[in-house]
This record gives C-alpha cells, structure tokens and sequence, in this order.
C-alpha cells in the first residue's frame, strides 16, 4: 500500500545539493525522511488527504543548515536571560552597555555578579579610532580620538556588583573595580602564561583581561547550575531553528573545557545534551568533540582523557554523537595566541603571538597528542590561527596516518585562516578537511589589514584556494563569536566584503554560491561522516530543510544576510515557520 507524505513542498527553487547541484521544484516528506524530490506536478499528485501542503511560491528550499563549528550551549548562556547582550548592533556605544548594565544592577540584588557578553571596540562609539589590539606591555591604548573601555566605565553604573563582559571573540574580558577586588587583581599581581592584565596610563589593571588572564575573574563566577546548562541549549536551538540550522558541531566539550565560556564547555554540558537526546527533547543533531585538556594541553592529559571517556550510551547517534577530540595548536607553552613564521604588520595577532622558527620541542609535544588520538580511533579537529601551527597540525596528521593508516579518519584544521599552498596540497592528499569562518572575516578585515598587513589580510581564511586544491572546506560561525547566520556567511565568501568599512579584502579568494552551499551542508555532512544520509535533499535522506523567504539565485547576494528564514523544518517536523508563509 502506497503511503501518502506528511508533508510536501511545492512551486519552489529546490536546491538539492546533490552532486551536481541540481535544482527542482517540489519535494516530499514521509515519516521524518524525504521521498520524492522533482517537479511541481510530478510531486503534486503524490499528495493524499493528511498531507500538510506548502506553497513556496518561488522561495528557496535547501538541505537543513549544518553549522559545523558553534559552540551551542556557550551561544545560549551568552545570551538574554542568562547574559546581558552587549554586542553590536544591541549596543554601539560605551554608554549603551553601561545603560545595560545600570539596569541590571536595579533587578539584581548587591554583590552579585552580572554578566555580558558580545562587545566589540571596534564597533563601539568611543572606540572607534582604537581598534588597535594591546600593545606588548599590556597596555590599552587607543588611537587618535579614542581609547577602549575602562573599569571605571562600569563602576559608575553598578559600583556594588562585579561585572564580567566578555568581548565578542572570546579573547578579552571587561570587567568593574568589583570583580578586581573579588579576584585580588592588582598591578603586582603576575598575568598566567598566555595571558595579559592590561594597565592604564597609571599602571593600575583598567579592568581588560586577555587570554589567560580572562581566567583570575572567571574562577570567581557562581558556577552554571544544570538547570542553566539545559535553559542555554533549549534557547541555543530555539534560536538556530529561527536561523533555518538543523544541524551544529559542539566543538569542545570536557574535562578541558571547565574554564572555557564560564564553564559551559564543560562535561556537564554532555550530560545534559544526552539526557535532553534521551528524552526526545534535543531538537537537533549535535556532533561533539571532546577537550580532554585545556589550550594547550600535554600528551600525558591526553592520554589519562583518553583512557577515561566513556562512550554515549542509549542515544540515537542521528541525534547526538561524540566524534572525535579537540585540541589546541596554538595555546601550547610557551606559545600565546599564534603560531606564526614571522613577524606581521602591527605586531601579529595582538602582540600576543610568538614567531619565529619552529620550536622542536612544542612540535614534538602537539605531534604525539595528535597521533595519541589518531591511534585511538578519534577524528581530530585542531584549532590553528597561525601559519606556522597550520603546517605543524597538518604535519602531524600526515605523520600519524603514515605510521597507523587509518580508513578515512577526516582529520580538520579548525579555523585554518593562514593556511598555505604547501598545507592545502596535503590535506587534499590524505581527504583531511578545513574548517573556516567566513562571518569572522567580514568582523575583523579591517582590523586585520592592521595586525597582519593587507596582503596577508587579502588571503586570510582562502576559500578558493582550499576548494581548488581539492580540501571539503566547511563553514561555520564560531558562535558566540559571531552570531549563527549562514546567510551572513555565505554572503561573506562570496563577496569577501568588509562589514565595517564594506570593502573588498581578498576578491580573488571569493567563491561562488554552489561552493558556498556546500560548506554548510553536504560539506559539513561529510565533517560529521553522515553525507549518507544528510547533507542533502535526495530520497532516502533525513528531512532536515530550511527554507529562504526569497529565491536565493536571483538574489544579490549583499542582500542575503537580511532575508528571513520562512520555515524550518526538522526530522519532517515544522520547527519554525513565518506567519507570512
């Protein structure tokens, strides 16, 4: 007996996403799989007396959105009600975050801690001439005109409170005179390794903690209860549903991540995507990677980590699956920020990087815990900014396939902004993989030309190239670092546009939209080894769809970024839909 859909989507752009990035008009839904794929009429007379119909009326339907690296429950617990937004374009000012915050010193009762997260100086009014990152010494300063925020700026709204906000991209902590007392920071107290107490023109703290350092106030934070961990995920996926994302890669979860987004990477929050997954409550597919050790990290940690996971039990693995192992190229003593081969325009990643040749025995260290994981069957994803790190993650990877061959182990390079020719040709060679964030590269272009110089800026993060060579290059937000739009992103590879000043940085390294596609879904299925059965709309696949409010091949695609999301639709279930459709 033939079974009619539950659902069935007509007269739309239907961009498949199969091999040869085929375009229908009409696809069909039964039970949570998609059944029929094809023209308006082929599959109109498929309908039967309990299929749901939608009309697309033109609009753009593609595989559902798979953001391949977004830290899910740090994105939630980021936000409102567990933290102030403080990021652009909810503030553009000083004053606005100290709005906020004076507001939430009124809700909150004295002496306990609020926290924000999202600003970025660069997009602050007062700020806006000193996007120059700290100087070596560790001190703020601004460029002409401007100057970058202060403790005393928070202590005027919300003196009786300790107040921790976290910039946009991880790296840098704003903090009041407070949480300086809370913490004992003074101008003696000595910054971690990797990390810098930035001072003012007195040489006192001025309340800007880098890296490292970012960890003497966050110790000091009232711990993520479980309830807040699951609110953080139901809001996370909740808002990604709204972004037409069915699917995200939890890059990070684990013993080493207990110190990361005010704790909420670490291995609580497995637990509790497990329990929401054996519940039926997780909304999403979730691919993890564990972090057995903080950035940097050492073999020994890897190993004991390794020797202590414990597999997922009674979990659909559809819906949540530990994949693999993260770890941190750069980060690794005595490296700070970057692992660069030479000194850049401006002082490299904000003075904070060490370059120079290769440091035998950092190498040494990163390429056993590499091959440690590899022999335990892990892929591996390796966080890398620099270009020196690149060579030596990739390196690395080689090295371990060659001594313990492994069938296809789909090994990534995370982030991969500086990845070079010599580097794109192996990972192509051995089908390992390259991780990018386009949606980073149109934040900081600007500020980027100034740290690195604009030729190395013009090819940061080079998609074409890794395309060409032939690397699965994936796309991905990094969010809360930036916000969850893969519109923004793949408006961002094909444009290649500053977001601050809107021009140009690196055309050559611009790509086109079926490139761009790929990189968010049959890409990102094949990162998560399910390009079987996601990935695509092809009979036989999971129905995870997003649907665009416009048809997105005629689009210009600086108008992409702002055109809603009509529908989602997950496992063959309406998650999200507009009123208009």
């Amino acid at each position: 007996m033939n079974v009619s859909p539950d659902l069935v989507l007509l007269g739309g752009e239907i961009l498949t996403v199969d091999r040869g990035f085929s375009v229908a008009q009409a696809v069909a839904v039964t039970a949570g799989t998609v059944t029929a794929v094809g023209g308006t009429d082929e599959v109109r007379a498929l309908i039967g007396p309990r299929t749901e119909v939608v009309d697309l009326r033109g609009r753009t339907a593609l595989p559902g959105i798979n953001d391949s690296h977004l830290h899910g429950c740090a994105f939630g617990s980021t936000r409102p009600p567990l933290a102030l937004d403080v990021g652009f374009p909810a503030v553009r000012s000083i004053a606005d975050i100290q709005a906020a915050v004076k507001e939430a010193a009124t809700r909150t009762r004295a002496g306990e801690w609020i926290r924000g997260n999202g600003w970025d100086p660069g997009y602050l009014a007062e700020c806006t001439e000193s996007r120059h990152a700290p100087g070596e010494g560790g001190r703020a300063e601004g460029g002409p005109g401007g100057r970058m925020p202060h403790r005393r700026d928070l202590d005027a709204v919300a003196p009786d409170h300790p107040v921790y906000l976290q910039d946009f991209s991880g790296h840098l902590t704003w903090v009041n005179s407070k949480a300086l007392e809370l913490a004992g920071i003074t101008s003696r107290t000595p910054a971690p390794e990797g990390g810098v107490i930035l001072t003012g023109a007195d040489g006192e703290p001025s309340g800007l903690l880098a890296e490292g350092a970012q960890d003497l106030a966050q110790r000091y934070l009232p711990p993520f209860t479980r309830d807040d961990l699951e609110r953080a995920i139901r809001s996370a996926v909740a808002t990604l549903h709204r972004e037409g994302i069915t699917s995200y890669t939890e890059p990070g979860l684990g013993p080493g991540g207990t110190s990361l987004f005010a704790g909420a990477a670490g291995p609580s929050t497995l637990d509790v995507y497990a329990d929401l997954a054996r519940g039926g409550e997780l909304a999403a597919r979730v691919s993890v990677l564990l972090l057995l050790t903080g950035m940097g990290g050492s073999a020994a940690e890897i190993a004991e980590g390794l020797a202590d996971a414990k597999p997922l039990e009674d979990v659909d693995p559809r819906v949540l699956r530990v994949l693999g192992v993260k770890l941190f190229a750069d980060g690794i003593p005595p490296n700070k920020t970057a692992w660069t081969s030479e000194e850049y325009a401006g002082g490299g990643f904000g003075g904070l990087c060490v370059h120079g040749s290769a440091d035998a025995l950092r190498t040494r260290e990163l390429t056993e815990m590499i091959r440690l994981a590899h022999v335990a069957g892990h892929q591996l994803g390796v966080h890398v900014t620099g270009d020196r790190a690149i060579d030596a993650v990739v390196d690395a990877f080689e090295a371990a396939q060659a001594e313990h061959p492994r069938d296809d182990p789909r090994h990534y390079v995370i982030h991969a902004d500086l990845v070079g020719p010599q580097s794109l040709r192996k990972l192509a060679r051995h089908g390992f993989g390259a991780n990018m964030n386009p949606a980073i590269k149109w934040t900081i272009a600007d500020l980027m030309d100034e740290m690195l110089g604009p030729e190395r800026s013009a090819y940061q993060w080079p998609v074409r190239s890794a395309v060409a060579a032939g690397v699965p290059v994936t796309s991905s937000s990094d969010a809360p670092v930036t916000y969850p739009s893969w519109r923004q992103g793949v408006a961002a590879m094909m444009l290649r546009e500053s977001k601050a000043s809107g021009r140009p940085s690196g055309p050559e390294e611009c790509v086109g939209l079926p490139d761009a596609i790929r990189a968010y879904t049959a890409n990102a299925a094949w990162q998560d080894f399910a390009e079987d059965w996601k990935g695509s709309l092809e009979p036989g696949k999971v129905a995870d769809i997003t649907v665009l409010d416009g048809t997105i091949t005629s689009l210009d695609p600086h108008d992409l970024p702002d055109t809603p999301i009509a529908m989602t639709v997950f496992d063959g279930r309406v998650v999200h839909a507009s009123e208009g459709l």
